[in-house]
């Protein structure tokens, strides 16, 4: 079991990291490039958490809030649908992605969320007992109005929400306080994707995809990142999950029936593969807050479904969205 720490020491570390702004080539990004799953949610954390002065106040006031939806039971009852509108940007004609590889992905969100992925059954049996079943959530597009498209100059997009501003070479979001914006073009720096935690501002709410590992299917994905799961990923962010392994060695994610890992895992981890901290707990690699390839990853954990229920709950920065 891990301890909740508060959320406000998890700042001060995310604030204090450093990265290689540097690290990878700024060329047009290729399928050759994504040999390993790319998550840029945390940096992009760390960037608002230095230009929004109250965003790290809101983000503990919400970390607040989810503590006492479980102390007092007032997580979300039903299913929650989420109207999806998704912002297509493309370069070449190739990149302007079809309706059909559009389905793909929703029909991945809701089987993942709903626990009806294919893979489920491959949940070993040591976690067989807090996978989380049906979150109920349920994710609604409208492929007649739910779509936004532009041919845009821009051969690649950067995490700093370029993508979500007209002026800047991308697209305004649609509706932001009650629609789950999704952008879906070329990102520079082997990054797959990245999503804006709730607490951010709502004109850059939503997730980034990159445009070859949107969907599932017959389409220019990449290789190890053909079958949806980066939208699952970085949706559970939006809904307020954190990385499995905390972004630290031994790091925390604020759910209590994840194992510790050491730090992220990539590719598809021998079974079953241990960490070495306290405990030596077995790492959840299946788990879709890791960065194992979307073949080796099918399950969230109970703890897990209520964090992310507890954002829509009274009084939750997403409550809009379980509301009539």
């Amino acid at each position: 079991m891990k301890k909740i720490l508060v959320l406000a020491a998890a700042i001060a570390f995310i604030v204090s990291c450093s990265k290689d702004e540097n690290k990878f080539d700024d060329e047009t990004v290729g399928i050759h490039f994504a040999a390993h799953r790319g998550c840029a949610s945390m940096e992009v954390l760390e960037e608002q958490l230095k230009t929004d002065p109250g965003l790290a106040a809101r983000m503990q006031q919400i970390e607040q809030l989810t503590e006492r939806a479980f102390s007092e039971g007032r997580l979300v009852n039903g299913v929650i649908e989420i109207p999806v509108h998704v912002n297509i940007l493309y370069n070449t004609a190739a990149q302007n992605i079809s309706n059909a590889q559009i389905q793909s992905q929703i029909d991945v969100l809701n089987e993942d969320f709903a626990g009806t992925n294919p893979d489920y059954n491959q949940i070993p049996s040591d976690f067989a007992g807090v996978a989380s079943g049906d979150i109920k959530i349920k994710f609604i597009w409208d492929p007649t109005t739910g779509t936004s498209r532009r041919s845009t100059t821009k051969k690649n997009f950067r995490t700093n929400d370029d993508i979500k501003k007209t002026v800047k070479g991308g697209l305004d979001p649609t509706d932001c306080g009650g629609k789950l914006n999704i952008w879906v073009g070329v990102l520079a720096n082997n990054i797959l994707g990245y999503a804006q935690f709730p607490g951010g501002a709502c004109a850059t709410d939503g997730v980034v995809i990159h445009t070859n590992a949107f969907g599932r299917g017959n389409y220019s994905l990449f290789t190890a990142f053909n079958k949806g799961r980066t939208a699952t990923h970085e949706v559970g962010h939006w809904a307020n999950l954190r990385h499995i392994w905390g972004d630290a060695t031994c790091g925390n994610d604020f759910v209590t029936d994840t194992p510790v890992h050491n730090s992220s895992n990539g590719g598809c981890p021998v079974q079953p593969h241990f960490s070495t901290c306290s405990g030596s707990p077995r790492e959840m690699t299946m788990n879709y807050m890791d960065y194992t390839n979307d073949a080796c990853m099918y399950m969230f954990t109970s703890g897990q479904k209520n964090r992310m229920l507890a954002v829509f709950a009274s009084g939750g920065p997403r409550v809009a969205f379980s509301q009539p």
